[in-house]
């Protein structure tokens, strides 16, 4: 298997994240006791995440089995999609709200599911869907899904360790170090400082493979016009009506459902909107020049 700068850089960021977490298993006992509960909770969370994460992500937003019966066209475009992506063909549901968006989840190909809102089938075309639908099916080839829903558990476990930490300080020693009143910058560090970059982090690893995605998408169905056109769409509705459910979740999304105003930027989920749709077209130029060539 070849690994790309993507796959260099998730992976890099997820390590981050899990010496985040080992630190803050050392400050909460203050010895080397703690460098052990940091592993065992990186390691239980990664698995508990690659377990659970399609059951909790298909939770938070209410989604419902979508059957052939309710949808054959989709179905059967899902099927193309899928022998062309080379990947089994995921399960189907349907969220029901207005908001158009679409996500997938899963531990890998072979337990993936796609779902897709009600108005996400109402706002797009059928290329346009075929080109949000092979967008996930390309974070499913990547296995993206399983990268965030661990970036996100473990994220989520940093930010837990840095409220007890928080709770010691103001009731009383929760470590060694505390009590003798060692390394105070260190404590900073883990109670404000890293559950803040262990969010950033996690957002830095959503933004990277939404890129990728949206290429896998183009090569996919060799249309990137349409993914584009797609794309803003989608952001222009996402203002009219937001997406609700668990904002943890939000990086699953094909399109950002949080504010992008000021400061929030920094906690976007996904690269700008229009950089993605740049990039897009800028390949259908590509695509359209090579085959005047030919």
């Amino acid at each position: 298997m070849r690994f790309g700068i993507n796959e260099i850089k998730t992976a890099g960021l997820l390590g981050l994240l899990s010496g985040l977490l080992v630190l803050g298993g050392y400050y909460l006992l203050g010895n080397e006791q703690g460098l052990i509960l940091g592993f065992v909770v990186a390691a239980l969370s990664s698995f508990g995440s690659w377990y659970y994460s399609d059951r909790a992500a298909l939770a938070a937003f209410q989604a419902q089995p979508l059957t052939r019966e309710e949808a054959p066209d989709l179905y059967d475009t899902v099927a193309r999609l899928s022998d062309r992506a080379e990947i089994p063909m995921p399960k189907l549901f349907v969220v029901p709200t207005q908001a158009p968006n679409a996500f997938a989840t899963g531990r890998d190909p072979d337990h993936a599911t796609i779902a897709v809102s009600k108005g996400i089938l109402e706002l797009l075309n059928r290329e346009e869907l075929e080109g949000v639908i092979a967008h996930e099916m390309t974070h499913i080839k990547n296995r993206d899904t399983l990268t965030q829903a661990v970036a996100g558990t473990v994220a989520g476990a940093i930010t837990y360790l840095g409220q007890i930490l928080s709770f010691g300080l103001l009731f009383g020693p929760v470590s060694r170090h505390s009590r003798q009143g060692q390394n105070p910058f260190g404590l900073l560090f883990l109670i404000v400082l890293a559950p803040l970059s262990a969010s950033l982090l996690q957002l830095a690893i959503s933004r990277t493979r939404e890129y990728s995605a949206d290429l896998g998408a183009a090569q996919i169905t060799g249309n990137p016009t349409a993914l584009a056109t797609a794309l803003q769409k989608l952001e222009t509705m996402s203002h009219q009506i937001p997406m609700n459910g668990n904002p943890t979740m939000a990086p699953l999304l094909i399109m950002n459902p949080l504010p992008r105003q000021g400061l929030q930027a920094l906690f976007m989920t996904h690269p700008p909107t229009a950089e993605r749709i740049r990039r897009l077209l800028e390949l259908a130029q590509q695509q359209s020049l090579t085959a005047a060539a030919v």
